[in-house]
């Protein structure tokens, strides 16, 4: 007991996804010896839930521990692919399978009424006492909780989005990738570059003023849904305030990042909202450079906005390509500025 009390002390004392995911994986280690163990992120769409392996122990005995932030491709699959994590998220509650020697493989579900957060899978073996049981579900279920709290004080409250309290520590993590070799990719990437997208609704003090705060909040949470619907499952999306939210794309190159701000885009257009009917949304977006700030990266997302903006609304526009078409002047970085969120 004393020992478990330890290990909760250390968990509660994160704020941090990775960090909750290796004290958990230490707890899980040290007082239940499981042969494997993988802890999975989960990031449920429309389409499939897909599961990120972000820290656990291989078959081999060796620990692996990864950015809970920024899902690795290679170490996600959808849960499809196996049939024990597909029955544990639909049924929402433990599930078990027999193993070779009487050892035993069972999967816990981590989640809230509206959202699968995490599955725990923990291969045990056959000599696993019942009075262990319980503590690894409580354990589990603390677990949750404290993801849940984290969650809670990191969404925007009105969306469930990140919220721009949030922005700065994901930006730099990317911005800590983004350190160009010489053929101006991404070290350590062969699939181009991130992005940074700020989105606009049109007219959207109209909306307010013609129909009322209220219906102005859902316009906002059916934004964000679609938002959620239309990009990719290891994009990263905040409310930034007001109606402007943004969006960081994982790596693809301009033509990609292209469509999927168009997807969402199309998708607002066409998304019918109640008693408002139809709203547009604007787009900018900017590649991410080595040595940005935060006011550096939004600036250009901006000025791609602005003339969005300017040139008729309901379009999405890229600094880079308007910058070689002539369009816009490239904007200077700003220097010796202080950086207030």
């Amino acid at each position: 007991m004393l020992e478990l009390t330890r290990h909760v002390v250390r968990i509660s004392a994160r704020r941090d996804r990775t960090e909750i995911n290796s004290a958990m994986l230490d707890a899980l280690l040290d007082l239940f010896a499981p042969g494997e163990l993988t802890i999975h992120r989960c990031y449920p769409s429309r389409r499939q839930t897909i599961a990120f392996a972000c820290a656990g122990v291989d078959r081999d005995g060796q620990r692996f521990e990864r950015n809970a932030y920024l899902p690795e491709h290679r170490y996600c699959r959808s849960l499809d692919s196996d049939p024990l994590l597909r029955q544990c998220a639909d049924t929402q509650a433990p599930v078990l399978s027999a193993l070779d020697g009487g050892a035993q493989r069972i999967v816990f579900p981590v989640s809230r009424p509206d959202q699968l957060l995490y599955l725990i899978d923990l291969n045990l073996p056959a000599t696993f006492p019942p009075e262990q049981r319980i503590a690894l579900m409580g354990l589990i279920e603390y677990f949750g909780n404290h993801i849940g709290l984290l969650d809670y004080g990191e969404s925007d409250t009105l969306t469930g989005l990140a919220s721009r309290r949030t922005f700065d520590k994901h930006l730099f993590e990317l911005l800590g990738q983004a350190h160009p070799d010489e053929t101006g990719r991404r070290r350590g990437s062969a699939h181009g570059s991130h992005w940074l997208a700020v989105c606009d609704i049109d007219h959207f003090k109209r909306v307010n003023d013609d129909f009322g705060h209220l219906i102005g909040d859902e316009v906002l949470i059916m934004a964000s849904q679609v938002m959620r619907d239309s990009l990719r499952f290891d994009d990263q999306l905040f409310r930034f305030g007001g109606e402007e939210f943004i969006a960081l794309l994982q790596p693809t190159d301009a033509a990609s990042a292209q469509r999927v701000l168009e997807r969402f885009r199309r998708n607002i257009e066409q998304q019918v909202f109640s008693r408002v009917g139809h709203v547009t949304i604007s787009v900018g977006f900017s590649r991410l450079l080595a040595n940005d700030t935060p006011t550096n990266a939004i600036d250009r997302a901006d000025e791609a906005l602005y003339y969005a903006k300017r040139h008729g609304r309901n379009r999405v526009d890229g600094y880079e390509g308007l910058v070689a078409s002539q369009a816009i002047a490239p904007r200077q970085p700003a220097t010796g500025e202080i950086e207030l969120f």
